[in-house]
């Protein structure tokens, strides 16, 4: 199976807008992490936190397609 560049360039499209999504939840969270904490404060805190997990899992996601695509492209496996 070819993979194709348009469906590469896609891919990369994609790893990079999870990236600054998952680079957004992260200035989020640090944002939160730096004030004096009320416990409404500690609530939208740790939200934030699984926010940016939930990013940095679909940036994993997004790399690992992008590379899986290029090792087909590259090596055929």
């Amino acid at each position: 199976m070819s993979v194709d560049v348009s469906d590469l360039n896609q891919m990369q499209a994609a790893y990079k807008e999870a990236v600054d999504q998952w680079v957004a939840a992260i200035r989020e969270e640090e944002a939160l992490a730096s004030v004096n904490h009320s416990e409404a404060e500690i609530d939208a805190w740790e939200a934030a936190a699984f926010r940016e997990e939930d990013a940095r899992e679909k940036a994993k996601d997004a790399k690992k397609n992008y590379e899986d695509a290029l090792r087909e492209k590259f090596f055929n496996f």
